[in-house]
């Protein structure tokens, strides 16, 4: 182990020291030069070093940087809120702001549980969540989450969830079966499996909107998220949308759940909501949610130290007047076409590259030993770390990820780049993207 003090990641490897960063790029203590591909975890929307965030955050420092909210709320909280909600899913009311995604998780689990609570159905305890999804590693946020490698060695500590299909076309869609008939036979499972935990039993169904870290971009079928909003309402299930990683513009639309045509419940929003920083995530609620608490115990029985963080909200909301001035969501349909042009054109044809899918600027490529069989390369080979170390080389971060398919086995790599990337940078991306998988691949 090197000389350090700082409980990394890996304790057998300490990364590059990370000493500044401008635009897409991030440059090491070494002066090398990485462009940052996957915005660190699909957090960093406008890049890093942007002045009007920067000069936003300086300005609420001078003026208060922390303020408990047992006893205060703040001027760029609340302007922070009611921008949220003004441009935020119909019949939301409020937000509820945290340090983070797994934060706006917990918080959401907790609020779906008390809004039954407070309503007389305190009967209701029990999530559905799908298999391969991740929504955080708190504990609560890891019990719903289905990734099987994140939960095993915890799982006797954890909250008992119930978990369906994923949404996941490559491998699960069926010969002979539409897009929308599989999407109908995923919501019939889930009406399946809330009739037989008892539709008086279930708290709600959690999702990511568009599937992330843990499965590789995996983009819902067309009318899924119809037919899972309408068993939901049957069973009087909430819906809660996490948009953690898909969310704030990723996909093309501020967030993804409009471009399926449902409002949930509760929709969790966290790293581009302040684009890397500051720490914040945010759970957007229905106002008939707020109103059950507020009608009944007033008190939402939750919190955290640092709620409502005034620098964290500044910051946020100098992202978000950003985005919106510089008609950036339009931007990112746009260069993402491009972008999806690129991947094909140089990663297409890769007798190992198994399915590119994505939507915006939110890619997946997942990689296989045999593209007609779509098997899987042996995990014990660890490809993604593999591709990962070839990518650094190269001065390219990339989010890849094993355990694609099932939590054991599959390898993918994930894009998700600034949204002021240019067609040029788009091109790098790509070229040493294909430089690293090919060199992995190389090595196995």
């Amino acid at each position: 182990m090197s000389n350090t003090h700082v409980f990394h990641r890996h304790l057998h490897h300490t990364p590059p020291v990370a000493v500044s960063g401008k635009g897409v790029w991030i440059q090491d203590s070494s002066g090398k030069e990485y462009l940052d591909a996957s915005g660190g975890a699909a957090v960093s929307c406008l890049g890093h070093a942007h002045p009007e965030v920067l000069a936003a955050m300086h300005a609420q420092i001078d003026r208060l940087a922390y303020a408990h909210t047992s006893f205060f709320t703040t001027e760029v909280a609340e302007e922070l809120a009611a921008h949220l909600i003004e441009h935020g899913p119909a019949g939301m009311s409020h937000a509820y702001f945290v340090s983070g995604g797994s934060e706006g998780v917990e918080a959401a689990l907790k609020m779906a549980r008390q809004y039954f609570v407070e309503t007389g159905q305190s009967q209701r305890s029990h999530f559905i969540a799908r298999r391969q999804s991740y929504h955080g590693n708190t504990l609560g946020a890891l019990s719903v989450g289905g990734n099987q490698w994140r939960r095993e060695p915890f799982a006797p500590i954890l909250i008992p969830a119930t978990h369906v299909s994923p949404c996941y076309p490559y491998r699960e869609q069926q010969a002979g079966e539409t897009p929308e008939q599989y999407g109908q036979r995923l919501a019939q499972e889930l009406d399946d499996a809330i009739q037989r935990l008892g539709t008086d039993k279930v708290i709600a169904f959690i999702a990511e909107t568009v599937g992330g870290a843990t499965a590789g971009v995996l983009t819902p079928v067309p009318g899924y998220f119809k037919a899972v909003r309408e068993v939901c309402d049957r069973h009087g299930v909430l819906l809660i949308l996490d948009e953690v990683m898909c969310g704030m513009g990723r996909t093309g639309s501020l967030h993804a759940c409009e471009q399926e045509g449902v409002t949930p419940d509760l929709l969790v929003v966290a790293k581009g909501l302040g684009g890397g920083y500051q720490p914040i995530g945010a759970v957007l609620a229905q106002k008939r949610i707020v109103e059950a608490m507020s009608q009944g115990s007033g008190f939402f029985q939750h919190g955290h130290t640092y709620l409502g963080h005034p620098v964290a909200c500044a910051a946020a909301l100098a992202v978000q007047h950003v985005l919106q001035r510089e008609n950036l969501v339009a931007r990112v349909r746009q260069s993402g076409a491009r972008l999806e042009a690129l991947l094909g054109e140089t990663l297409g044809g890769h007798p190992n590259v198994g399915d590119i899918r994505g939507r915006g600027l939110f890619w997946g490529v997942e990689l296989v030993r045999d593209r007609a069989s779509k098997t899987p390369f042996d995990p014990a080979l660890k490809l993604h770390a593999r591709i990962k170390k070839e990518a650094m080389a190269r001065g390219l971060m990339v989010y890849p990820m094993g355990g694609t398919v099932d939590g054991r086995l599959g390898d993918h790599v994930l894009l998700a780049p600034p949204f002021i990337a240019t067609e040029a940078e788009f091109g790098v991306i790509a070229q040493r993207l294909h430089a690293a998988i090919a060199a992995a691949i190389e090595s196995v």
